[in-house]
């Protein structure tokens, strides 16, 4: 059995957009995740404070949902955590990149960025293959054998 929890961390490195929101608010929002080895067991994201979701935790941490539903990396996730504004710069300075830098006029420093970190509490976490020929392999001997194919590993996780 997979370490669930371990391949959803390593999987969300690769993992460039899922779907955010805090909950009660009725709609999840396209974002870049990040995650960074340095400060373990969160989840950044980086948006302008005039957004939504920075609206909603101007005033302290909230219930919120991450879904993530990425074929590249072969992960799918719905994520409940809490999602809360960060002042930590070291961790700004860590995840900050050229994407980052082609939304905010000032860079780092300007007064419009605002970085969130969603802290994970319980997830439904499904990992596949990433690989085309497993995939083809796996149905092909399930047609042969009338096995069923190895779809990857399922389960819920607790951080």
């Amino acid at each position: 059995m997979t370490d669930l929890k371990k391949e959803f961390w390593n999987r969300m490195e690769d993992v460039q957009a899922g779907m955010l929101g805090i909950k009660g608010q009725g709609r999840l929002v396209a974002m870049s995740p990040q995650v960074d080895d340095d400060v373990a067991g969160f989840v950044w994201f980086i948006t302008a404070k005039g957004t939504d979701l920075a609206k909603g935790v101007a005033t302290g941490p909230q219930a919120a949902q991450l879904v993530v539903a990425d074929a590249k990396t072969g992960l799918y996730a719905d994520v409940d955590g809490t999602l809360s504004e960060s002042k930590d710069a070291e961790a700004l300075d860590e995840l900050w990149s050229f994407v980052s830098e082609a939304w905010f006029e000032g860079g780092k420093t300007d007064p419009d960025v605002c970085l969130m970190q969603f802290k994970p509490d319980v997830a439904e976490i499904s990992v596949t293959t990433t690989s085309g020929v497993k995939f083809l392999y796996e149905i092909a001997k399930a047609n042969l054998t009338d096995e069923k194919p190895d779809a990857g590993d399922q389960g819920v996780v607790t951080f």
